[in-house]
């Protein structure tokens, strides 16, 4: 247990180095479309506020927050790991000469990936959102578990994607453009599912998109309750996890990839 441990430390380590190596400014590009995309959606929020629109239930406060902490979170409420594009370059075959396990690897490196911009990005932007009014903390400390099961369920869903990639022969960028319009629009992560209308939204909380990232920012701003969440969050869990596992190990044998 020990050495299986220091692997998936010195994994984590590896990935996180990994994304320094075009340096910091490098990163810093990134950072500054996430702001970019930020500040429309910041004055387009304040514009509906003053106008005296439906907010769902949201002050603009807590509407403001949801849109920061959705940016500031956005790879661990939307996991991304290296099945989907290492399936077309060839990386996903070293996984299979390794002594962990492929969701294991896939999942450490993963984690290693998001340190930089947590550190980079995430926590200066939490220090600098209160000098503009906007909370950069959860409403209650059961946020952070609620997070730790939408990131599980993160990586089950982001699994199936990867068989679904496997299915369709490498059609990496089709299945990538997929996904994202399919998360942005069943997540929550850019409209609160309060905010939309003939009760749409209460439908998608029930969906597995919907624990991901509406379930964690939701109970982060305080609207919603840990107890409406977690047994949906759980059951999503129970239920995608072996069905990611099964999928994946009947899908391998189909795999194509660059090398073998």
């Amino acid at each position: 247990m020990v050495v299986i441990m220091k692997g998936l430390i010195a994994t984590i380590r590896m990935s996180a180095a990994g994304k320094l190596n075009g340096g910091v400014p490098a990163l810093f590009a990134g950072y500054l479309l996430k702001i970019v995309y930020l500040l429309p959606m910041v004055f387009l929020w304040r514009s509906f506020a003053e106008n005296g629109a439906d907010l769902g239930g949201f002050t603009i406060g807590r509407l403001l927050t949801y849109t920061c902490v959705s940016a500031m979170l956005e790879a661990q409420l939307n996991v991304r790991s290296g099945a989907v594009s290492w399936h077309y370059d060839g990386q996903i075959i070293d996984l299979y000469r390794r002594p962990q396990t492929v969701f294991g690897q896939l999942a450490t490196t993963t984690v290693g990936g998001w340190l930089p911009e947590l550190l980079l990005f995430s926590l200066p932007m939490a220090l600098v959102l209160p000098l503009f009014g906007v909370s950069a903390l959860p409403e209650t400390v059961w946020f952070f578990p609620c997070l730790a099961l939408s990131v599980s369920l993160g990586f089950a869903v982001d699994f199936l994607f990867s068989c679904f990639i496997i299915r369709m022969q490498n059609a990496t960028w089709l299945a990538f453009t997929l996904r994202n319009a399919v998360m942005l629009l069943l997540s929550g992560a850019v409209i609160p599912f309060d905010l939309l209308p003939w009760g749409i939204g209460g439908i998608l909380k029930l969906l597995p998109f919907g624990s991901l990232a509406a379930a964690p920012l939701s109970v982060f701003v305080g609207m919603a309750a840990p107890v409406e969440v977690f047994p949906l969050q759980i059951l999503w869990n129970i239920v995608l996890w072996p069905l990611a596992a099964l999928a994946f190990q009947k899908s391998r044998e189909r795999m194509v990839s660059y090398g073998g």
